[in-house]
Order: C-alpha cells, then structure tokens, then sequence
C-alpha cells in the first residue's frame, strides 16, 4: 500500500539526517552521491587507463560505454552480454566483439516496460528476469540474440517496498532458481516471509522453499568449485564509520545468518540483540570493510588466468554511501586461506581517488574470451578485464558508443505559466511534507548544516529522467511513490525550477 511505501521513505531519509548528525565530519554531500545522483557520462577511455589499476599481467579496457543504471550482467551461450537497468525498465543486449577488436559491436533494447528489473540469468532455452515484484522468463534464441515468444511472470507478488527493492536470481548447479531478496528497512523485525532471505524455486516457478533467513541484503551470490553456496550481504547502518561489517556467508539450507539480532561474527546488536537467536545464528566466513558494499560475486575459472586466481572469487565493492570519508569503490579478489576463510586483495582499484568517483562497480561476469566483466553504474560502463593482452592498443571507444542523456530541455515546455505555477505551489508542498527535507534544502544558496541543497537539477535532469529517477533510485533510497501522476508531475516542476 502507498503508505507502507511512505513510511519506507521517511525511515531512510531520516537514517541518513542522522548518520550526519552523528558525524560532524561528514564529507559534504556524501550521502547523496547515493541517494540523489545522476547517470553519469563514462570516462574518457585514457582517463580510465590512468586511474585504473590492477595486479601485475592483468589489463583493463573499455568494453562498453554510456549504459546508464548498469546494474547485474550476464552472458549469453554465443557471447551476448545481456544488462539490467532498473531505472529504465529494461534489458539491455550488448552485442558480441565479433571483429575481435575488445570492445561490444552495439546495443539493443531487448525487453522494456518492466519493472525495475536487476538481475538475469539463462536456463533450459530460457532468459530469466528478476523484477522488483516478480520473476519471469521467455524463450530466447542465443544464436540471433532475440527473444521467442511471450515473456511470462512465474513467480510474483514480491514485496518490494522499503529499502533494498531489489531482487537477484541466479541458477544453481543443482538446476534450482534461487532468488535472494533484501529487507525493507535499516534494521527492524521483519515482517514480510519473503524479505532477508535466499529462497529456491523449480525452473518454472513452483515449489518455492526458504534455503536461508538473516540476510540483510544479499545482492550477490555465486558457488565455488566445491559447489558452496557463497553469498555477500551488506551490513546495517547507523553505528558508525566502521561497524558492523559486511559479511560474505557459506549458505546451508535452513541456516540463519543473523540479522537483525546479531552483527559479524556473534556481536549481539544493540538495539535488537537477542542472546537466544545469536546462539543459533552461523557466522560469516569473511568480513568486508563496514558500508563497503559487497554486492555482485563470481568465482573465476579463467584459463587464462594465473594459478592464484582460479578459483578464487571476485566481488564488486559498490562503495559507502554512509561514511564520514569514502571508503569501498573497488573490485576485490578472495582466496581461500585453508582455514575455511578468505584472505582479501585489492583487485580493480581507482575508481575513488581523493573524494574524486569516477565508478561503482556493481557486478562481474566470466566472458567467453576467458577475461572478466565489470558493470558499473554510476560510471555507465562495462570494463573487460583479461590477463596477457594488451588492450591499450585497441582503439578508443568512440565511434558508435551512445552518448549519455543530454537535456537541451526540461520537457514542461508545452505547460501553461500560470499551471506552472500552480504545480510548484504544490511540489513545494509535497517537498515539504513526504519526507525530504530531513536531508535537502531548496536551493543551492541555502547549504546548511550538512543537508544537500537542491538546485540547477536541470544540469542533470529534465522531467523523464527524474520521473525514472523517482522509481528506481540506488537503494537504499526507496522509490518515490506519490499518490497520483499530478503529484509526481508537481514535484518534478518544483525540484526543477529550483536554483
């Protein structure tokens, strides 16, 4: 219901006023970076040469540019690389490098109109969706890289209000489709079944079973070549620059995984700490650095890469948005230490350099070409990772990539003046009361006490983009749901005519 939706917004607005109050040091602005950015135009291919770096042998280039909201990622069996970008409501199909020349010959819209969609995956002559509020599936015919047929809804009535909207699927090598849903709030008793868990599905959507609870928000998960399941999730928020950790979690049926009684490795938490439920709680086998983010997992089995690297696990550090300084913003390597554990290592790395972002990967996916994939979605790109091969001596990425969104206009051109003006009185009023001035203020010349202004958005938006904006925000920032298209329509001309 719209007020379940209303309360999720408020609840993160004011968990992030507070993680600003409760740092007095807060970098400026830093929680927006998150909660309030725009698609940004990928980096000069030169520019990612010179920040981007990696272990010795290993090489970076540019696979893909300009795909705004490039969130989980998947290859097809003849070497299609399909995207998910919620915020569009589509899939995405990057055609295959047929010339060999390290970069994707095209895109193509491939599936549109749905709903927020973050993750695929393939099976049996099926692509599969993973939808804020359902999973679908529809033939697909890998050869012409073409859908086949009607796109069905298997599994539906997902929650999806509140935070950490998303959903991730993926197909295990028992040939179940396990699907992994986040909690709706920071921390709280949860009261939808379905939310902080991985649950497991026939391929065609029946039987669904719960395989693990206590899971915050499990973006990602993979399975090693013992065939463990390995998942990452992220942390709660509100005590701290350092605490509690992410976590990556061995996953075993019927396993509960702490949240939101307990913390790491045993730490009861403070508000909801449970000495009973921590007695039964399993322990992550890693730590993350806290607000690191951990999200897409995948463990490598390149032949082409050195003997250390197979078989280890690669995972996207999407990065903080709740620190008093950056901190995250990286790919990472884990190794299996022998002891059950992982030792962790700097993978990919500059994408933060000095408060300066220029990515956030989100997820990775092992390439027919034996190189690695990194999609990210604040820099709007796909990266090929590949170890031996010189990609600097490929030619720049220019011709026929897309260009990001520019606005020459707000799109309110054809509104009256004098509805205008009725619609800003209005968005005032909404910006008012929904919520959001417990993190904003109107107007670039009234900054105060840590809170973004709002100003000159129409550098960055026009009224498609930020209606887009408003359904599919970066968690944990719920989507904005209004109670009607004139009060979306009100709010975006006040936010817009702000200076």
């Amino acid at each position: 219901m719209w007020w379940k939706a209303l309360l999720g917004l408020v609840a993160a607005i004011i968990i992030a006023f507070m993680i600003m109050l409760s740092q007095v040091d807060a970098t400026f602005g830093i929680v927006f970076h998150s909660l309030f950015g725009g698609d940004k135009e990928t980096p000069e291919e030169s520019k990612l040469q010179s920040r981007l770096e990696l272990p010795e042998g290993f090489t970076l280039g540019l696979y893909a540019g300009n795909i705004p909201n490039a969130r989980f990622i998947e290859f097809s069996e003849a070497g299609d690389l399909l995207v998910a970008q919620p915020r569009y409501s589509k899939v995405t199909l990057i055609k295959r490098d047929a010339d060999r020349d390290g970069h994707a010959d095209g895109e193509v819209t491939l599936m549109e109109n749905l709903t927020q969609p973050h993750s695929i995956a393939f099976q049996d002559g099926y692509l599969y969706i993973a939808e804020s509020n359902a999973v679908g599936r529809v033939k697909f015919d890998h050869d012409a890289g073409e859908i086949d047929g009607e796109y069905e809804r298997i599994i539906t009535g997902l929650g999806d209000e509140g935070n950490h909207w998303s959903k991730t699927i993926r197909f295990g090598p028992d040939k179940m489709l396990y699907l992994s849903s986040g909690s709706t709030c920071n921390v709280c008793n949860e009261e939808d079944a379905q939310r902080a868990t991985l649950f497991r599905y026939e391929a065609d959507g029946t039987g669904g079973e719960l395989v693990a609870g206590g899971l915050r928000n499990a973006v990602g998960f993979d399975w090693n070549n013992q065939g463990e399941l390995l998942a990452t999730d992220n942390g709660r928020d509100l005590l701290g620059d350092d605490y509690p950790p992410c976590e990556l979690n061995k996953i075993e049926q019927g396993k509960f995984y702490g949240w939101p009684q307990v913390n790491g490795s045993g730490d009861l938490d403070p508000d909801f700490g449970d000495e009973a439920v921590a007695a039964i709680s399993t322990s992550p086998v890693h730590e993350f650095r806290a607000h690191n983010a951990p999200l897409g997992i995948r463990f490598v089995n390149s032949d082409a890469f050195p003997e250390e690297y197979k078989g280890a696990g690669l995972v996207a550090l999407h990065g903080s948005w709740n620190r008093s300084t950056y901190d995250g913003y990286k790919v990472v390597s884990l190794h299996e230490n022998g002891e059950g554990g992982f030792n962790e290592r700097d993978f990919l790395t500059g994408f933060e350099l000095d408060g300066d972002i220029i990515g956030r990967p989100v997820d990775i996916a092992q390439g027919p070409d034996d190189c690695v994939y990194v999609s990210d979605d604040f820099g709007s790109a796909i990266y090929r990772v590949c170890f031996g091969e010189d990609q600097t001596a490929a030619s720049p990425l220019t011709e026929g990539m897309a260009s990001a969104p520019a606005f020459t206009s707000t799109g309110l051109e054809g509104i009256a003046p004098e509805q205008l003006a009725i619609l800003s009185a209005r968005g005032e009023q909404l910006f008012k009361t929904r919520g959001c001035i417990g993190c904003h203020v109107a107007g670039k010349a009234n900054a105060r006490f840590g809170l973004r202004p709002l100003g000159g958005l129409t550098e960055k938006y026009d009224r498609q983009s930020l209606a887009l904006f408003f359904k599919s925000p970066t968690p944990p920032m719920p989507p904005v749901r209004l109670n009607s298209e004139e009060d979306e329509l009100a709010l975006i001309v006040y936010l817009l005519s702000l200076e």
